[in-house]
């Protein structure tokens, strides 16, 4: 099992940052996948980002060359960098793990982040 928090939303004006974090604990040696979500009410729920061991990271269309996924293996954390931010970008982002070889994947509790106009 795997247990992932995340940290670090809150409020903030259009053209502001943020940045937010996911720790992993448990199971988090056969992790391949780690990754952001988000939704906004009455929608979706839509990838914002991803990361693999290696490094390699992919984005959703919105959030290219504002928003940057990074981690640190030493804490098991992985983090998302908003930049410019605009109200669009309201949600209650969520972080997903995924533990290879069938083991399953795990979403944290959600974390809200907020962009007023």
């Amino acid at each position: 099992q795997v247990r992932v928090v995340e940290s670090g939303g809150g409020l903030v004006q259009a053209g502001g940052s943020l940045r937010l974090s996911c720790a992993a604990y448990g199971s988090t040696a056969d992790i391949v996948l780690s990754g952001w979500y988000r939704q906004a009410p009455g929608k979706q729920r839509d990838l914002v980002a991803l990361i693999r061991p290696g490094g390699s990271t992919n984005y959703g269309d919105s959030v290219k060359g504002r928003f940057t996924i990074s981690r640190d293996d030493a804490k098991n954390t992985v983090y998302l960098q908003m930049n410019s931010l605009q109200p669009e970008d309201t949600a209650v982002y969520y972080c997903h793990v995924l533990r290879g070889g069938g083991r399953g994947d795990f979403w944290g509790q959600g974390t809200q982040v907020t962009v007023s106009s």
